[in-house]
This record gives structure tokens, C-alpha cells and sequence, in this order.
């Protein structure tokens, strides 16, 4: 089996199997795969990949206020690891299909999660949280938004999916000394922080 076509060309491996070994929510599958080391000698090598799809996520924040709006609700694979299941994070979501644009997805969630009706979307980063194992690719938006106004419902979620989500105003410094502390901390929420804090450096002082 030929490697596939990238953007940047052929890849540098020949694909010999792949195996679904389980669908649901998620999909998981078994590649074997054969490349030619740094050295020169041939490898055949397996990796289980976890594919669930492609996201999109968004920190709208108020410039006048200084305070943004994240979300929490509860995460299990970390509640069976020891960690607190009610992470902070900023507003996600899955794309509901392969060509939707991401920033299609990023209000929609930030309707259905936080009840915000969001403008100008500007894009942080299109990053992939875990490319070791995980297929998942997530664009990160900055929404700068007036509170008062976007807040046009109030969240929550969506009860026919299980969701039960509760929205969060925090001051912009109180986030960022969240994010420095470190602990328990998801990525794309550190992601977006860190990337307002470059641009607009003056709303956290």
C-alpha cells in the first residue's frame, strides 16, 4: 500500500496495514507501517491512532472589563486519574462535519455552551493537542466581545447530548495567574491565554 499524498508530498513511510479495532464516538485503529531509518535500515513499526475528528475552540473576552467567559463541565478521563473532573476550559466543540469551517463551529458552540453570539473570530492557531497518538486538530479563536450585549442565552449546553455545563466570568488576571500555576491545565484553554497575552499584553496588567 502507497503512502498517501500530503501538502508537502509523498510521505516518508509505505503504509502495510490498517485496522479498525474500535468504533463509536471515537474511532480506534491499528497501522502497520514500514520506513527507512536515518541510517538507512528498513523499520516496520505499529501505532494504535485514537480519531474522534476535528474541533474548534474560542475565548471571547471584553477588553472594557477585562474578563472572559470559559466553561466547565465534567471530564471523566481525569476524574480516573486523580485530578479534579470539572476542568476550566475555554468553548469547544467538534466540527459537525469534515468541510465546515471552523469558525462555523466556534459560534455555534459558544451559543450552545456559554449563550454568546460572537463577531469577529481571530484565529490563534490551528494546533493538534496530542500528534503522537491522536488525530485531532483544533483551531483556536480569539472573540473580542462586549458581555453586555453577546450574552444572549444562557448556556449550558445541550440536555439531548448529556451536556451540563456551567459558564465562568473570570477577570483576565485571575486567568492568567490560573494558567501559570500550571496544574490540571487544558491545553487549548493555556493555548488561547497565552496567545491573548502576547497580543494584547495591556489587558492583563
Amino acid at each position: 500500500m502507497n503512502a498517501p499524498e500530503t501538502k508537502t508530498g509523498a510521505l516518508p513511510f509505505r503504509i502495510l496495514s490498517r485496522e479498525t479495532l474500535w468504533k463509536g464516538f471515537c474511532t480506534l485503529e491499528r497501522v502497520t507501517f514500514e520506513r527507512t531509518r536515518s541510517d538507512g535500515t528498513p523499520h516496520v513499526q505499529s501505532f494504535e491512532i485514537e480519531d474522534h475528528g476535528r474541533a474548534a475552540a474560542v475565548l471571547p473576552f471584553d477588553p472594557v472589563t477585562r474578563r472572559a467567559v470559559l466553561v466547565r463541565q465534567l471530564r471523566l478521563p481525569q476524574a480516573l486519574q486523580g485530578d479534579d473532573p470539572l476542568m476550566l476550559e475555554v468553548v469547544a466543540g467538534l466540527l459537525d462535519k469534515a468541510n465546515e469551517d471552523p469558525q462555523e463551529t466556534a459560534r455555534r458552540e459558544a451559543m450552545e455552551e456559554a449563550g454568546l453570539a460572537l463577531g469577529r473570530l481571530d484565529l490563534a492557531g490551528a494546533v493538534r493537542p496530542s500528534p503522537g497518538l491522536v488525530g485531532e486538530k483544533v483551531w483556536v479563536y480569539l472573540a473580542e466581545v462586549d458581555l453586555a450585549a453577546a450574552r444572549v442565552a444562557e448556556g449550558g449546553g445541550l440536555a439531548h447530548e448529556g451536556e451540563d455545563i456551567e459558564v465562568v466570568t473570570m477577570d483576565l488576571a485571575e486567568l492568567a495567574a490560573y494558567v501559570d500555576r500550571g496544574d490540571n491545565l487544558d491545553l487549548k484553554t493555556a493555548f488561547a491565554v497565552q496567545t491573548l497575552r502576547v497580543r494584547r499584553p495591556e489587558l492583563f496588567g
